[in-house]
């Protein structure tokens, strides 16, 4: 039996991607930097606001900014952790750091709406007496530095599961503004007061889809799910078309972190392949075909020939 050892597929190639990498943690340390500082500076002044008017739309706007000041401060942690190098513990140093920080953000969102539902609903019943000129000058604040947020994370949201997850939580915030004004002038305009708790729960309602969409994402990670985007039915297809292989099982796949899959399998090829010097070529050929076609940069491809498949056959029976 003939065994590959995981690496990349070429030596250029890693040291491109780690290039790219490095520079891409750059700029996603540098708008978390910047969002994290609007975002708490709006938490801020809307906790002065629901002190001064008692607003549960303020309220749960402040609750999902508490959520997103934090999750933005461990998504820039953990982008500064994630430029670790890796070791002979870590191999792949923090990378996956990213995907704890959005699980956390996650559940966080998911407790905050839960509040917020349970809370709007009491307060339909009976609703409180919001100052509705108090609230709109609250909500355009939050309004106003939420868009700037959105725009600094806007260019780098594909980066990132962390770059991802903050830009939808600032999205997220600034569509709550929007709800506190409506509110707002709905009380003026109208003296309706549920206006306030209504908008409590449709915010609310924007939180919680997107909490558990980011649950999903991270959990799918977690569990070693098959990369979104990738058909292993088709990769082995595409294996098998490879002169010289034979067969093709243990195919895995899994992700590390954002735009990290990996790929591992045992690949059989002919015996005189490995007698002829073939079986370098063959692999260096199915590197090539899972990097430049399938985007996958990290594999694990161990070769065989027939009679150790038939080994390991039996071992599994």
């Amino acid at each position: 039996m003939h065994t590959h050892t995981p690496r990349s597929t070429h030596d250029t190639t890693t040291d491109d991607n780690d290039s790219a990498f490095t520079t891409s943690l750059r700029r996603q340390r540098r708008r978390l930097t910047l969002a994290f500082a609007m975002t708490t500076t709006i938490m801020i002044a809307q906790i002065v606001g629901v002190a001064l008017t008692g607003s549960l739309a303020l309220l749960t706007d402040t609750l999902h900014m508490l959520v997103d000041s934090s999750g933005l401060f461990m998504a820039l942690i953990a982008a500064h952790l994630m430029g670790s190098r890796p070791s002979a513990r870590r191999t792949w140093g923090m990378r996956r750091m990213e995907v704890l920080t959005a699980l956390f953000q996650a559940s966080l969102l998911l407790a905050a709406g839960a509040y917020a539902i349970i809370e709007g609903i009491g307060r339909l019943v009976s609703p409180l007496s919001v100052p509705s000129n108090e609230l709109v000058v609250f909500g355009a604040i939050g309004l106003v530095c939420n868009v700037t947020s959105v725009f600094i994370l806007t260019g780098g949201r594909a980066e990132s599961m962390n770059l991802r997850a903050a830009f939808l939580e600032v999205l997220a915030d600034t569509l709550g503004s929007v709800g506190v004004i409506v509110a707002a002038i709905v009380i003026t305009t109208t003296g309706w007061e549920q206006a306030d708790p209504v908008a409590g729960l449709c915010i609310a309602a924007l939180i919680i889809p997107r909490a558990i969409h980011l649950l999903r994402e991270t959990l799918h990670i977690l569990m070693e799910y098959t990369p979104e985007g990738l058909d292993l039915e088709e990769i082995r297809r595409r294996i098998l078309a490879v002169p010289h292989v034979t067969a093709v099982h243990d195919l895995h796949a899994s992700t590390i972190a954002s735009d990290l899959p990996t790929i591992s399998a045992h690949v059989t090829l002919a015996d005189q392949c490995f007698r002829d010097g073939h079986a370098p070529m063959v692999l260096a050929r199915i590197h090539e075909l899972l990097d430049h076609d399938f985007g996958v940069h990290h594999t694990t491809i161990q070769l065989e020939d027939p009679s150790a498949q038939r080994s390991e056959s039996e071992l599994h029976r």
